[in-house]
């Protein structure tokens, strides 16, 4: 077995994650988590919020997982959310077409179209991977779920496939409810659908899954971002677009802010975010070497990009795979929402000191311009109206007329007013930049950087932050009073929010093992001494060290541990 296997039957075994709907025979693309994997997944989440959320001062919402069309024909996803989708003749299975190709050839095959997938099928003779059967017809399959709202077909909904049009529709209100201040970071965390074609990878590669979002909002006008000066020195391991084109697969090492100023990531916003998603990652004991940003080809980014790194994380079966991310959103989806929704979503920017500007106004003459342009005079009109004013008394003093279309527009044409006016501010369209994380794939690649061997012995190192449970608390023997003792210990961690377990049954060698192999930081064992002193024994789950502690000091002691302030060889006396 590879270590993907290994970490697949310990988690069903130990109850951290399983297929769902196993007595039905199972749904690919969904898994269930069980007692320890909800709570490491939980764990995971919080630990995002600690360093996308609270630390950067930004706000979070939650939104609904059900839409209405509108807000998807706005967005873009019911033209662009879509894989290419093929038929076996032989067995009528389907499969992702592109990725039958990959697996089959190894050819890369972002960008191309149906037609042209299809002809690579029929020219490299590729098959069912199934039955072997002869492919069909490639396709264009739209990969979100689709439902009705209500008793009334024509009222239809989508479920999301991603959890940022929540944070766009409701953009406005919370600009409101904080202040109108800018830059303003919106945060979610929830689920997302996206009905894979043939979802295969576990974790990796779902139907239902977890999403945690960022959209930060900021004056087009002054993309800087003010945090960047505390991380610019930090290193980013970086494939550029150009790397890539180039087939050069050695990282690029660079800092932050270098990054930005020659031109590799094209806004200070992104290289800050991928600098704490190093942070983030390396917090969930994912090593920096197995971590890299690679950015996508022109032909890879989504419809909103004007540039996005995908944070890649090595794993031994899948090599290097998607967890995260780094869009620059620019003003798409709020320009898109104003067109849909006919509401005003732009924000209004005040300036310390009120300027006075020069206004123009076009005012066509009609009756000149009927004279003179007969039936396409009311479209002349229409574009006097609509076109910018300076834009068209330059032309005029710089040209003597303004060209369109072949219509020849002159200054008679037109009454030209310049008025000085006092203004305030400025109305514009927020900018957007996005951290993007799968919570699902987290979990997955923490769990295999935590997987470790010792002495033919399972243990899983998560972070002590990470670990479903904190204490494991064993009585050495069932006698002479220990298990009471023992218990009391337990309750009393409880009480006090520490996440216990306590186990009695089998050796307290075999107990030492099962919870080395859920991941278990402490173990304490109330012994024969501790009847006698109040002390117990406290035992390292990495090193397999152990320290005496008094009982006393006991919640004290593991507090601080659990939050950071003392290692493990401050908890008490070691001892041999």
């Amino acid at each position: 077995m590879d270590i993907y296997e290994k970490i697949v039957e310990l988690l069903k075994r130990r109850g951290f994650l399983w297929s769902s709907f196993e007595i039905y025979g199972g749904v690919r693309g969904f898994v269930t988590y069980g007692p320890l994997g909800a709570e490491l997944k939980h764990r995971i989440e919080e630990k995002w919020r600690e360093w996308f959320v609270y630390k950067q001062g930004f706000v979070e919402i939650e939104s609904p997982i059900i839409m209405p069309e509108v807000v998807f024909k706005a967005s873009g996803h019911l033209d662009h959310f879509t894989d290419p989708i093929v038929e076996c003749l032989n067995c009528k299975r389907k499969f992702r077409a592109d990725h039958i190709i990959e697996e089959a050839t190894g050819m890369v095959m972002e960008g191309l179209s149906p037609k042209e997938i299809e002809e690579i099928i029929k020219k490299e003779n590729i098959r069912c991977p199934e039955c072997k059967g002869r492919l069909g017809q490639v396709n264009v399959f739209n990969l979100m779920f689709k439902t009705t709202i209500g008793p009334y077909s024509e009222n239809r909904g989508y479920a999301r496939p991603e959890a940022a049009q929540g944070m766009f529709v409701e953009f406005k209100r919370v600009f409101t409810a904080m202040r109108e201040k800018l830059p303003l970071g919106i945060a979610q965390i929830g689920k997302v659908l996206r009905n894979e074609i043939s979802p295969r990878k576990g974790l990796i590669r779902l139907r239902e899954f977890t999403i945690m979002e960022v959209e930060v909002f900021v004056d087009p006008e002054d993309l800087s971002c003010p945090r960047l000066s505390e991380v610019e020195d930090e290193e980013l391991r970086l494939i550029t677009a150009e790397m890539r084109a180039r087939n050069e697969e050695k990282p690029l090492v660079v800092t932050a802010r270098e990054a930005v100023e020659k031109g590799y990531i094209s806004a200070e916003w992104q290289a800050y975010f991928m600098v704490i998603s190093k942070y983030f990652l390396s917090s969930l004991g994912i090593p920096w070497e197995r971590q890299r940003f690679k950015e996508q080809m022109p032909w890879e980014k989504a419809h909103y990009s004007k540039q996005t790194f995908d944070h890649e994380v090595y794993l031994e079966r899948f090599g290097w795979v998607e967890v995260a991310g780094h869009a620059y959103r620019t003003d798409y989806d709020l320009k898109r929402h104003m067109e849909h929704s006919k509401v005003d979503l732009t924000v209004f920017k005040r300036y310390k000191e009120p300027r006075i500007v020069e206004k123009v106004i076009v005012k066509p003459l009609e009756d000149v311009i009927k004279t003179d342009f007969g039936d396409n005079a009311s479209k002349i009109i229409r574009l006097l109206k609509n076109i910018d004013p300076r834009e068209l008394k330059n032309s005029f003093e710089r040209e003597g007329c303004y060209e369109f279309n072949g219509n020849r527009i002159e200054p008679r044409h037109v009454k030209i007013e310049v008025k000085k006016e006092k203004i305030t501010g400025r109305r514009f369209i927020p900018h957007v930049f996005e951290p993007s994380f799968g919570a699902d794939r987290l979990v997955y690649a923490t769990l295999e950087c935590s997987y470790s061997v010792k002495e033919n012995r399972v243990i899983l190192k998560l972070p002590r932050d990470l670990a479903p449970i904190q204490v494991a608390v064993f009585p050495l023997v069932n006698k002479n009073g220990l298990p009471d003792i023992a218990r009391d210990i337990w309750n009393m961690l409880k009480e006090e929010g520490i996440r216990a377990t306590y186990d009695d049954s089998g050796s307290i060698g075999r107990r030492y093992a099962r919870a080395d192999e859920i991941g278990i930081p402490i173990a304490i064992t109330v012994d024969y001494q501790t009847p006698k002193d109040n002390t117990v024994t406290l035992r390292d789950r990495d090193t397999w060290k152990q320290v005496r502690t008094p009982v006393d000091k006991l919640l004290n002691s593991l507090l601080d541990y659990f939050k950071g302030k003392k290692n493990f060889d401050e908890l008490g006396i070691y001892q041999e």
